[in-house]
């Protein structure tokens, strides 16, 4: 009887341990081909956009498309050019869209839309993606180059975000071009505003409660960004509008709001947006990439796609991303017709696009 006892905790013994190495060969095994850490693609990359929309070939002239090529490509060699001489991401984003900020193609800056009352009100942000800081401005009509100002905020403030007279306060201080407000004066952005009035007040006359439709096309969408990966490995993205045609009461959109038009962190991806702004920030577009890569372990385009194909269109918005994450890959997502964009990256491999296809 003892000799069995014996024989069963010998047994015992011998498969406990046998159990023993095996959890310890799980613990320690090696990582396979699909649990292993992802290759850098880009040691540096960057990308930019120019606002997305109702943009088709059969509206675009020869001369019109090929002179917004030619600033999209101005504008993101300005930025690569930064980041190949070492610079850091943060530089090539806002020099990048300073270039997009002074050029009356796009809706930010000097070719920023006007409101009901025939002003320019402006707004940008910046983020830094490895210190998770960040600046913004809104509601300025002076400032010539808003994202300056968002950086300034960001820098040399102890604030995120600054709006109206505040901001150009702060603006004049830091010593930033400070413009006439008919500096922002561009003769079709101007004519787009009447358009858009005259479409409201038709839509009065047949129906004396309506006001403000904001659902026109061509009148929502429009805003400059730009996502970058410097040779350090810190990402950072940039945001900069002139907001909504026609809009009213010192309405703000998602480009200044960082988490919905804007937002970069170093352990998973930089985002600029550009679309419907009041969806984009009911859905947190920027930061829901992040987090659904962050959380989910999905990459950069799977976490693009799911934000901008499905959960944006099913609160009833649209519009657009790019974005760049931590191991240079590039992406550029958007549910509309088009969106002007462009990237390059550690090879000098440019690409510009403008519709869908």
């Amino acid at each position: 009887m003892n000799k069995l006892i014996y024989l069963f905790a010998f047994c015992f013994i011998i498969i406990g341990c046998k159990n023993k190495e095996e959890l310890q060969s799980t613990i320690t095994k090696k990582p396979t081909e699909k649990d292993s850490i992802p290759t850098q693609v880009n040691e540096f990359a960057i990308a930019i956009h120019g606002g997305a929309g109702t943009i088709l070939r059969e509206n675009m002239s020869p001369e019109k498309e090929a002179a917004y090529i030619a600033k999209l490509e101005e504008a993101i060699r300005i930025g690569h050019n930064i980041l190949k001489n070492g610079g850091s991401s943060l530089d090539a984003v806002e020099k990048t869209i300073n270039i997009l900020e002074d050029s009356p193609l796009f809706n930010a800056g000097k070719g920023a839309v006007f409101t009901n009352a025939g002003t320019n009100e402006l707004d940008a942000s910046i983020m830094d993606g490895k210190t998770l800081n960040a600046g913004a401005s809104a509601g300025t009509k002076t400032v010539r180059n808003p994202i300056n100002l968002a950086r300034a905020v960001m820098e040399k403030s102890p604030h995120v975000m600054l709006s109206g007279f505040g901001a150009e306060t702060f603006a004049q201080e830091q010593d930033l071009k400070i413009v006439d407000s008919s500096y922002f004066y561009t003769e079709n952005r101007y004519q787009s505003l009447k358009s858009v009035k005259d479409y409201e007040s038709k839509k009065q006359a047949e129906d004396k409660t309506a006001f403000y439709d904001p659902i026109i096309k061509d009148s929502k969408f429009g805003t400059v960004g730009c996502v970058a990966l410097d040779k350090n490995g810190n990402l950072a993205a940039g945001t900069s509008t002139g907001g909504m045609t026609n809009k009213r009461w010192g309405r703000i959109g998602d480009a200044p709001i960082i988490g919905a038009g804007t937002y970069a962190n170093n352990n998973t991806c930089a985002v600029s947006s550009t679309g419907w702004g009041e969806f984009f920030i009911r859905a947190m577009v920027a930061y829901d990439i992040s987090a659904l890569m962050d959380y989910k372990g999905v990459t950069l385009q799977e976490a693009a796609k799911e934000v901008i194909q499905k959960k944006v269109p099913e609160l009833g918005g649209d519009g657009g991303i790019i974005a760049v994450d931590k191991h240079g890959n590039i992406t550029m997502e958007f549910n509309t017709a088009g969106m002007y964009r462009a990237s390059m990256n550690d090879k000098g491999e440019l690409y510009v696009g403008i519709y869908k296809n």
